[in-house]
């Protein structure tokens, strides 16, 4: 349960803590580097989350995604790799500031060599970089550069460490272009991950869709559904906004 005194938290010089989820949520973010996108919020909701899971986020960026799942799900505990030191320390500090320490932790590592115990989690979630390496112009801001593009994990890397670490039966979550989707399915499917439940996001009734909710189970028997379409990210983004 979370504490209702809650420590002072020591902000940088280009830090700001924005409050979301009318006020029940506080995060710390950089002011001009990463900061987290609805798409992370979609992936939340989407996402199934078992009573106790033990809930792993691989690139868990500021700690968005443990921090809503924390207030909204059933998680057991929620742990999440980070290869950018100054973001798993703000996961640390947002972990404090919501009175989440006790139930939310963070390991720099890399993805694709993860210091973690194979089998370990019940659920994998990412919100990958979009992009490939050598494509499109690369932001001169790292933070954002290495969230956008596929510069230090590629999609393949994920899902090889989403295979090592989820337990029997475990899923893994993502969010990806409409336009990489086929690729995705298939290379989860080379990796043992089988999609089971899709949800596909338009911006309105008269655009194509942009985005994908995919979750996949390893080792699952086929048989996918085709969840009911979301228009213009619905209402979180009024929900979410600062």
């Amino acid at each position: 349960m979370k504490s209702s005194r809650l420590p002072e938290i020591e902000l940088r010089p280009d830090e700001s803590i924005d409050d979301f989820m009318n006020g029940r949520l506080r995060l710390i973010q950089s002011r001009t580097g990463y900061r987290f996108s609805i798409d992370a919020i979609l992936l939340s909701e989407f996402v199934t989350v078992k009573k106790g899971d033990m809930v792993l986020d691989l690139g868990i960026g500021c700690g968005i995604i443990p921090l809503v799942l924390l207030l909204t799900k059933p998680v057991g505990y929620a742990l999440g790799l980070e290869i950018q030191a100054e973001l798993a320390d703000q996961t640390v500090r947002n972990a404090a500031l919501n009175g989440f320490s006790h139930k939310m932790g963070v390991i720099l590592g890399d993805i694709r060599h993860p210091p973690l115990a194979p089998s370990s989690a019940d659920v994998v979630i990412c919100n990958p970089p979009y992009r490939r390496k050598d494509s499109g112009r690369i932001n001169p801001d790292q933070q954002r550069a290495i969230a956008r593009h596929e510069i230090l994990a590629s999609l393949d890397d994920i899902l090889d460490a989403a295979r090592r670490l989820l337990r029997a039966k475990g899923r893994l979550a993502m969010i990806y272009p409409v336009e990489r989707l086929a690729d995705l399915m298939v290379r989860m499917r080379g990796f043992d991950l089988e999609p089971k439940r899709i949800r596909i996001i338009y911006p309105s009734l008269d655009s194509e869709a942009k985005l994908a909710l995919v979750e996949a189970s390893i080792g699952g028997k086929p048989g996918l559904k085709i969840l009911p379409p979301l228009m213009d990210q619905g209402d979180y983004s009024i929900y979410y906004q600062a």
